[in-house]
């Protein structure tokens, strides 16, 4: 298994108050055939490898799944940053356990706040709201938005900085819940067509005075790319979730199968 290498650096390339520079070898934490056999010995076609992208504060592994064929434009999905927003992360697994993957490079994180998510809690072990302690704008809230001590402070934030910072896809799409809405504050003609291929309703998700240090605005400022928020209904229907795989690779102008 190929190490990882941190170095302290300065400059405008730095990650946050900490400074990390990674420098990060094509075959980092990459799994190549034995992530394709699920539990209970079923085959997962789709998967090429994956990568353990760090642990969290009570030992959880978060991991990034391979899809589809490289050299093809990358797109990562991420679900669960907030660990009480468990359901689109069943797009995630369909993706992940289902057919091949053709005409995309896919990344899928179904589980990014696996500690949140074992205790059912929107923050992580910490207390910590990983959507509020990204580095780029980052201001220090309290209370249900809590953004920790210091930017980039946690292990999964600083994990999924390395990671997206090495694969650098063309798209992020990062689901949430409850709000049932797609966010086009920016790149509106990009995020409509999002929303009709998933059925949901426009909206400005701005958060008010609590939107400081979040990924996708940390993402949008840093690199090429277009990280795009989607936030389902807080009971979204179990039709629309099966649906959705499928209609996002469309959407990429991508199949399975």
């Amino acid at each position: 298994m190929a190490r990882v290498h941190l170095r302290r650096t300065s400059g405008r390339r730095a990650l946050g108050a900490a400074a990390l520079t990674v420098a990060l070898l094509p075959t980092l934490l990459l799994v190549p055939s034995s992530p394709t056999t699920a539990a209970g010995g079923a085959t997962r076609p789709a998967v090429i490898g994956h990568r353990v992208l760090g642990t969290t504060p009570q030992g959880r592994k978060i991991r990034a799944w391979h899809l589809g064929e490289r050299g093809k434009k990358k797109v990562v999905l991420i679900a669960v940053m907030h660990g009480n927003e468990q359901a689109p992360r069943r797009i995630l697994t369909d993706l992940r356990d289902g057919p091949p993957v053709h005409g995309l490079d896919l990344w899928v994180v179904p589980t990014y706040n696996p500690d949140g998510a074992a205790h059912h809690t929107r923050k992580n072990a910490h207390g910590i709201d990983l959507n509020r302690n990204y580095p780029y704008r980052w201001r220090n809230l309290d209370g249900a938005y809590e953004s920790g001590p210091k930017p980039s402070s946690e292990p999964e934030t600083r994990a999924m900085m390395r990671f997206l910072s090495r694969v650098r896809p063309a798209y992020i799409l990062s689901f949430h819940q409850p709000l049932h809405a797609v966010d086009i504050t920016e790149r509106p003609k990009f995020s409509k067509r999002v929303a009709r291929a998933l059925g949901l309703p426009i909206s400005r998700l701005t958060c008010g005075s609590t939107c400081h240090g979040t990924m996708t605005m940390w993402f949008n400022h840093r690199f090429k790319g277009f990280a795009l928020t989607v936030e389902y209904a807080g009971s979204p229907p179990r039709k629309k979730l099966r649906a959705a795989p499928n209609k996002i690779l469309k959407l990429f102008g991508a199949s399975r199968g």
